[in-house]
């Protein structure tokens, strides 16, 4: 037991992460065999089960860099996890993404702090690149328009970001926003643990519309079994 997480059943040495623990539910009820629930502390609901005969765990871990490097830390640090890849939305940057386009992330820029108390100087956390170069297989052979390179995570959901701003970082590469990447790559360095992020377009400033609620939580099936597919090869 440590202070986020009570362990009720067994977590399995690679876990799929969503920020909303709903959709960590959809999954364990939808997609896992034989699914246990074997966390709800603070909401932060985790379950157990098998995928084509292997275990996985899914467990919500909320929003943002503060609340995913408690739970991330402690998978890692006590609980054994080796295998972690973030399932979550975005903001796709380019003008031709389209919503539930496929993002994987190759690296995390980051205009949070967080690395900041550290290190005395600039890191650069990084995917796993046998876990990034085996999702961009599965999912290139199932034919889903994906994307990979560098996404920005930021502290702030209703920022001030300037319009001059987004464009710089698109000028160096960054092709997605999101809030939590940066966080993973980095403590999953630390311990030596295979990370990586997955994220399906929600909004851009290119894209009419943004994901609804319920397509967030229910409608990013194809996100999902590349993820469970990339994270039982490992």
């Amino acid at each position: 037991m440590t202070p986020h997480i009570n362990p009720k059943a067994e977590i399995a040495p690679r876990i799929l992460l969503p920020g909303d623990p709903l959709r960590a539910k959809y999954i364990a009820e939808n997609m896992l065999e034989n699914a246990e629930q074997f966390n709800e502390v603070r909401g932060a609901l985790g379950f157990t089960g098998t995928y084509k005969g292997e275990k996985v765990s899914v467990m919500g871990t909320g929003m943002g860099m503060p609340q995913v490097s408690i739970y991330v830390t402690e998978l890692m640090k006590f609980y054994g996890v080796k295998t972690l890849i973030r399932i979550g939305t975005c903001g796709g940057m380019l003008p031709d993404m389209q919503l539930m386009d496929l993002i994987l992330g190759t690296g995390a820029c980051t205009t949070s702090g967080i690395n900041r108390h550290i290190f005395n100087g600039d890191f650069a956390p990084t995917a796993d690149f046998e876990l990034l170069n085996k999702a961009y297989e599965i999912a290139k052979e199932r034919e889903i328009k994906t994307y990979t390179g560098l996404i920005l995570s930021s502290d702030m959901f209703y920022g001030e970001n300037k319009k001059e701003d987004s464009e710089m970082w698109k000028k160096y590469g960054v092709i997605a926003g999101e809030m939590e990447g940066a966080a993973l790559y980095t403590i999953a360095a630390k311990y030596r643990c295979r990370a990586l992020t997955m994220l399906s377009v929600s909004d851009g400033p290119f894209i009419d519309r943004d994901l609804t609620y319920e397509e967030k939580e229910k409608g990013l099936k194809n996100m999902f079994e590349v993820a469970l597919d990339t994270a039982i090869a490992f």
